[in-house]
């Protein structure tokens, strides 16, 4: 009797731990229908995302130039053991051939991606217009997920460069496709901005920390380890994707508005202007971070301890400069082309100031300026360019953050390859100083910004034409349906008539559809 009245009282606490869990599970799944719980998972996503892919961008940093230096160490050994078994003639001349060849191969390595990067971003920001943001999203992802695998088990230089321009290809996708739909989902422009500045947190987040994670594991566990850990987060970070947002089964991207073709993007001058300022104040860290640790070695005989926590400390002021201007953003939203003038000049100011350094300490204070200003343009310009397209084109964001990964590409693509040649020509400190000049120079050309950051979005009347909350690129549809049925057109075709800022969305979808042809979904 008693036996069983044990396992009665088990088969109840059973029962009720199983209910529990179906209460649990029914309520996360009615929190995953609710469009505010899976606007923030899906910010959890794209964040994680553009972390994992800037850690990839600069895990290598540590462990690539040693690990490609004991391949060519024994490459080299078994060489000149086969041709020359009793002489050691010449060693000292081969030595130094082989290390320039090797900081060449370095070189290519590091840049790979980022040119693979700046010559598919044009077709994945066209992609991503005509099918949405999700699936880009995903391909992005698994695109990358590969490409760490092939880190983890690459054994030679082909591989490696292979493995690096995979990540290229994936971050074309993943990136423009994750920072857009940021821009779709979150349409008032203080959320906007606070939004696009925790993307900003992750990204500094990945690419300062990357380097001391990638050479500790690969100190005490090998090369392996650091690109398996970053896969299994790209992983889990995809099947959230498919769990959450679902791309598959996501059919509104058929009533998707045909976005404005990025060449047409390209050459409007607003765009431009902030296209320019992104590289321009992104090309000192691109710059720099392939000569600084050879510059410290030589002229402050640092440890590699200080060369591998070179940038780690400049992640704080980072943050803080985010949160600076998103705080100022939403209080001031017409000075958005200051702030990043601002920064500009903080940035040319620090990179200056780098070659007077004289020890680690001082080193640090120059570097936290750069980033600290880098933070401030990203986080006023990249807003910016979403409130470009809503004012002067059609509120569909793939070509346009394609262009800002253009114009990061063109600042890490030059870097590893330009950067060393001209500190071995001109100097470092020639190098800082053109730098800093260039930044400075460039930061009046904001004062471009300062009308249209005062215009009115052409998409502003959406709180009187819509009952439901925002759900960003679709918005553009519905205000068209209500205001046909305001004024009396016919909804089934375009009903918006010129804004005050001269833009006729009746030219600018012919327009579109005569360039790009017939839209597909």
């Amino acid at each position: 009797m008693e036996r069983e009245g044990e396992s009665s009282g088990l088969a109840k606490s059973a029962a009720v731990k199983l209910s529990e869990m179906g209460q649990r599970t029914k309520q996360l799944g009615t929190a995953m229908k609710d469009p505010h719980q899976q606007r923030r998972i899906m910010l959890v996503i794209v964040c994680v995302a553009l972390l994992l892919d800037n850690m990839l961008y600069m895990v290598i940093v540590p462990i690539i130039p040693d690990y490609l230096a004991d391949l060519e160490s024994e490459q080299s050994e078994h060489v000149h053991v086969v041709l020359h078994p009793n002489t050691s003639a010449n060693s000292t001349s081969q030595d130094k051939s082989n290390k320039n060849n090797l900081d060449v191969q370095i070189g290519v390595l590091f840049a790979s991606k980022a040119i693979l990067q700046l010559l598919v971003n044009p077709l994945s920001g066209t992609f991503i217009d005509r099918v949405g943001y999700d699936i880009p999203l995903l391909i992005g992802l698994s695109v990358m997920f590969v490409s760490t695998c092939i880190f983890a088990i690459g054994e030679n230089y082909a591989t490696l460069f292979m493995a690096r321009s995979l990540q290229g290809l994936g971050s074309a996708f993943a990136d423009t496709s994750g920072i857009a739909m940021i821009a779709d989902k979150y349409t008032e422009e203080p959320e906007r901005s606070r939004a696009l500045g925790i993307a900003l947190a992750f990204i500094s987040f990945g690419s300062l920390v990357a380097p001391p994670f990638g050479g500790i594991l690969y100190e005490f566990a090998g090369k392996k380890v650091p690109f398996i850990v970053l896969a299994c987060v790209c992983l889990a970070d995809g099947v959230l994707l498919l769990t959450v947002i679902k791309p598959f089964s996501n059919r509104t991207r058929e009533n998707m508005p045909v976005g404005t073709p990025i060449y047409r993007l390209m050459i409007d001058p607003y765009i431009a202007v902030v296209a320019g300022a992104l590289t321009v104040c992104n090309i000192p860290l691109a710059f720099l971070e392939p000569t600084i640790s050879n510059w410290m070695e030589s002229t402050m005989h640092s440890t590699q301890w200080e060369m591998g926590l070179t940038w780690l400390p400049a992640f704080f002021p980072h943050v803080l400069g985010v949160y600076i201007t998103v705080k100022l953003a939403s209080k001031h939203p017409h000075l958005q082309w200051f702030y990043g003038a601002l920064g500009m000049v903080i940035i040319g100011a620090s990179s200056c100031t780098v070659p007077a350094c004289k020890t680690f300490g001082q080193l640090i204070f120059p570097l936290c300026g750069i980033c600290f200003g880098i933070a401030l343009v990203d986080t006023a310009l990249l807003p910016t360019l979403a409130f470009l397209v809503d004012v002067r084109h059609v509120s569909v964001y793939g070509s346009v953050y394609a262009i800002a990964d253009i114009s990061y590409s063109v600042a890490y693509a030059m870097g590893p390859i330009v950067a060393g040649q001209i500190v071995h020509n001109l100097g470092f400190v020639q190098l800082n100083l053109g730098m800093g000049l260039v930044n400075v120079l460039y930061a009046p050309a904001l004062l471009l910004l300062r009308n249209v950051c005062q215009m009115k979005p052409s998409h502003s009347e959406r709180d009187n034409l819509l009952e439901e909350a925002p759900q960003g690129l679709y918005d553009t549809i519905k205000m068209e349906e209500r205001k046909g049925k305001k004024r009396g057109y016919n909804t089934a075709g375009n009903c918006l008539p010129v804004d005050e800022n001269g833009f006729d969305p009746f030219k600018a979808q012919r327009s579109s559809e005569e360039s790009s042809g017939p839209e597909y979904t």
